[in-house]
């Protein structure tokens, strides 16, 4: 996960954009704190996401389809379970950071209070050599342990798995999101102090038909169905042929963008640029100068905070973005990247495109929530397909 965004929608204090942020740098919460507007935003969501979708406890399901709660089309996690007897948590299956950690009895921060901690006293296959880890967020950060014990993803038991158990969460971030820890489903080499990351060890233990894990995001503001698949792929999801992209890093799950067009204009990406898959940021980011372009490119205003809005009656007569990739045009239309939120009973209209300093876009859940997403370890490729 790179960076949490927030749209003119949150300065009304709507359904802003409340996702873990890794890159440096300020973050959406951060704005709405110092605008003084942030206990309103958590005072209008302080309902259960989980009851909101008929599971109060977000329990684990017994197939191979893990389901996700969406939460405002912002952020989207899943239940798991840890250690023996089980003690469930929450998590974001986050393709852009590869470390599983969850808080622990060992933190007595507010951010863990919060949330479910892990007691290892009360596990009976918990070990630990006491290796510290410490990962710096945009937003706060996670100080802990490592410690290894049994991880149950679906209907997957991971014997020994190696995870964080924090002992601190600096900045107080972690104090106000819906999900207890994080589950990162990037490569090996991103993982912090060296830990071996949960698929790998599904992979090396024969819990998965194939080395590989697939990704359905539903839409339409909160809307239920949401899924990771390990080890296949859900026809139902998507129609069409498969286009398969080559992983071109082994870090994130980076590829390479030959070009944005609007109109048959190129409008961004002149030469192409390098982009990864991630599921834990929310908007389709990418740098500066290029986002200007495509917000000046579909009538998009800038707003606060460098956001931009959209008149939501313009949208039946907004162009399509289309992102050409490997060769394959995968066209976004008006309804993909434009969100939209209700508030006090007043629709708002805000940009899914976001500017960054850096020169790697991130194709976030405004891209995969347009094109079912296959994450092939075993021969380093993307699978896209337009999903249904």
């Amino acid at each position: 996960m790179k960076w949490l965004l927030i749209t003119l929608a949150c300065i009304q204090l709507s359904e802003c954009l409340l996702r873990v942020p890794l890159w440096k740098g300020k973050s959406g919460l951060d704005v709405l704190h110092e605008n003084g507007l942030l206990e309103d935003y958590l005072k209008n969501h302080k309902s259960d996401p989980c009851a909101k979708f008929n599971v109060p406890s977000c329990p684990q399901t017994l197939d191979t389809n893990e389901p996700m709660v969406n939460y405002l089309d912002l952020s989207y996690f899943g239940a798991i379970s840890i250690g023996n007897p089980p003690q469930s948590f929450t998590v974001i299956f986050d393709t852009g950071s590869s470390n599983l950690w969850v808080p622990s009895v060992y933190c007595s921060e507010t951010s863990c209070t919060k949330h479910r901690r892990f007691n290892p006293r009360e596990s009976s296959t918990y070990y630990s050599y006491n290796q510290g880890v410490s990962i710096q967020y945009g937003t706060g950060a996670m100080r802990g342990i490592l410690g290894y014990d049994t991880v149950r993803v679906s209907n997957i038991v991971i014997q020994k798995q190696e995870f964080g158990l924090s002992t601190s969460e600096p900045g107080g971030f972690f104090g106000y999101v819906k999900f207890d820890g994080i589950l990162g489903m990037g490569y090996q080499s991103l993982a912090a102090a060296g830990a071996t990351t949960v698929f790998h060890n599904m992979m090396s233990q024969n819990l998965v038909d194939e080395p590989l894990f697939s990704v359905y995001l539903t839409r339409q503001n909160g809307a239920s169905g949401s899924e990771i698949l390990f080890g296949g792929v859900d026809q139902s999801h998507y129609t069409g042929q498969i286009q398969w992209v080559p992983v071109t890093h082994e870090a994130y799950w980076q590829i390479q963008v030959d070009r944005v067009t609007i109109n048959g204009r190129v409008v961004a990406c002149f030469e192409g640029c390098p982009a990864i898959i991630d599921t834990g940021t929310s908007l389709l980011v990418g740098s500066t100068s290029d986002i200007t372009n495509i917000q000046q490119s579909i009538g998009a205003t800038e707003s606060y905070y460098g956001q931009y809005s959209i008149n939501c009656n313009n949208m039946q007569s907004m162009p399509d973005v289309v992102f050409t990739i490997n060769g394959v045009d995968f066209p976004l239309p008006p309804q993909a990247y434009t969100l939209q939120n209700n508030y006090n009973n007043e629709r708002s209209c805000s940009s899914g495109f976001g500017g960054s300093g850096g020169s790697l876009w991130i194709l976030g859940d405004v891209f995969i929530g347009e094109y079912y997403s296959i994450f092939d370890r075993g021969n380093n490729r993307m699978g896209l397909a337009k999903a249904v």
